[in-house]
């Protein structure tokens, strides 16, 4: 029976190195200025080494606008994409950007396996910077939803997610996981002001 148990225990655990998607356990400490997207890049794969997935090229799911405006959608490899605790959260980037997309509080775990605080929690960190629309686009030029592309912690505004899938109604943009509403501002303070503390998400794109 023992033996038997020690069989299946391996097979039965996630490997950390098996995990393809994760939420930032914390932003890189400057507000909503990541460095821009490489500096964004680098925090995952900083924060995926250190959890024993660094075996994995990491992207941050961030847009950017203006001139060369970069799509998250376009960052994030084919999938499908597993959590920390082997849940498939999606199968493509089609069905990430879908209705059918696993992405809940449950399952919009960080790289360590913890669930992110929600609405109701103390504090509330739902908010999940994407600088995106819907479909994983980015928004025109004009309007900041990016901080300036991720190099502002002052002046400026980014778009945000819900990880917890759940704001202050029951509409689509207050149970959307990548474009929910623009935050206060870019800095620290103002991030948390609306339920942020300048997480976003990672994805392994091999």
């Amino acid at each position: 029976m023992l033996l038997a148990l020690g069989f299946l225990t391996p097979a039965a655990a996630q490997q950390p190195g098996e995990m393809s998607f994760f939420v930032t356990s914390a932003g890189p400490g400057q507000g909503a200025d990541l460095g821009g997207l490489a500096g964004a890049d680098a925090h995952c794969q900083r924060l995926a080494q250190a959890a024993g997935a660094g075996g994995h090229s990491w992207r941050a799911y961030l847009s950017t606008q203006g001139a060369g405006a970069v799509h998250a959608r376009d960052r994030i490899g084919r999938g499908p994409w597993r959590n920390r605790s082997g849940v498939v959260i999606a199968q493509s980037v089609a069905d990430l950007h879908s209705a059918a997309n696993a992405l809940t509080k449950q399952t919009a775990l960080t790289e360590a396996g913890a669930v992110v605080n929600g609405r109701g929690d103390t504090p509330n960190t739902h908010d999940i910077l994407t600088g995106s629309q819907p479909d994983g686009t980015a928004f025109p030029a004009g309007e900041d939803r990016t901080c300036r592309n991720w190099t502002s912690s002052t002046e400026g505004a980014a778009m945000v997610g819900h990880s917890d899938r759940i704001g202050l109604r029951d509409d689509a943009e207050s149970v959307s996981w990548n474009t929910s509403h623009p935050s206060r501002g870019c800095s620290a303070p103002a991030l948390q002001a609306s339920g942020g503390a300048g997480l976003f998400y990672c994805f392994a794109v091999d």
